[in-house]
């Protein structure tokens, strides 16, 4: 049992702001505090656990495999305490650094024209954004929400769904008018196709043929490893890419690009969510609330009042 005398809450906020900052020094500055002292108190919290939480050098802060775990459960201590000291105050209101990841083409085309937003409704939070195509891990990041896109691995993440989004084909209109516009997925075999470079749940296009899914091989002359590539590819004019409407809408509707082969269009969905750590409860109000405003503002569905425009029968 700790000692009466022990503050394992102060304990936990600095050595929480050690990992946050980087290092003793900056942490020091943070915390209003002499790096001498923040050194002492994290090498008392590590003689009272009997455990090395970091490895220290001259030039990086390190955590050791004890620290990793004692850094995750602390921060879920920390925030149930921000929680509820908040939910006790009559001006409990969203405040602090909310650091949010997400990927490239949800980032451009729906988070960050959203954040002005956000940052006027809730004055007190500093939004940091990082886009990344990359899935990172919330605790190594330091990030405190990832917006997923697709199926989710199964994890300790909790997860708020945002909306779903279906798949489409697209070209330029001048690629279809240089190479024609495909009437079957049969034609596709005829054309560019603009593709990804990495490993795929599936690598292949589905469509529905009389009744039937078939699925056609997706291989071409230009391969990226993101959607914005592919997109960007696409609208000039490189060959036909598949998408999620969430990502291209917008240049549909602007038409810098044109759905094609959509009386075949197989209906796939990509799921949107919103993830972050810990299990299902308190969450920092900055958190909530950004949740809470995304799953308002966010659609990404096809756009209302518009049919694609090179539907064919």
């Amino acid at each position: 049992m700790a000692r009466a005398d022990v503050n394992r809450s102060g304990e936990m906020e600095v050595f929480a702001r050690v990992v946050e900052e980087g290092g003793f020094t900056a942490a020091a500055k943070a915390l209003s505090m002499t790096p001498s002292a923040v050194s002492k108190l994290v090498a008392r919290l590590e003689a009272r656990l009997g455990s090395r939480l970091v490895n220290r050098s001259t030039r990086k802060l390190q955590l050791t495999a004890e620290g990793l775990t004692f850094h995750e459960r602390a921060l879920r201590v920390l925030a149930d305490l921000d929680e509820a000291e908040r939910a006790v105050s009559a001006c409990a209101v969203p405040r602090g650094r909310l650091r949010i990841n997400s990927n490239v083409p949800f980032g451009l085309h729906h988070l960050l024209p959203l954040v002005p937003r956000f940052m006027d409704l809730n004055p007190q939070v500093q939004v940091d954004v990082t886009l990344t195509d990359q899935v990172i891990d919330l605790l190594d990041e330091r990030a405190e929400l990832a917006i997923r896109v697709g199926p989710l691995r199964p994890s300790q993440l909790v997860a708020r769904k945002l909306g779903d989004s279906r798949m489409a084909l697209v070209a330029s209109p001048g690629y279809l008018a240089r190479r024609g516009t495909p009437a079957h997925p049969d034609d596709l075999a005829a054309h560019d196709l603009v593709v990804f470079n990495f490993a795929r749940h599936c690598d292949e296009w589905p469509f529905m043929i009389d009744g039937a899914r078939v699925c056609y091989p997706a291989h071409g002359r230009a391969m990226v490893g993101d959607g914005e590539s592919a997109a960007r590819l696409a609208m000039a004019g490189q060959g036909i890419t598949r998408l999620s409407i969430f990502h291209i809408a917008d240049d549909i509707v602007a038409g810098r690009l044109v759905p094609v082969l959509e009386d075949f269009n197989a209906g796939d969905l990509e799921t949107i969510s919103a993830v972050y750590v810990g299990h299902a409860g308190p969450l920092p109000a900055r958190v909530r609330a950004f949740i809470d405003f995304l799953a308002a503002e966010v659609d990404v569905d096809w756009p209302m009042g518009r049919e694609p425009t090179s539907k064919r029968k």
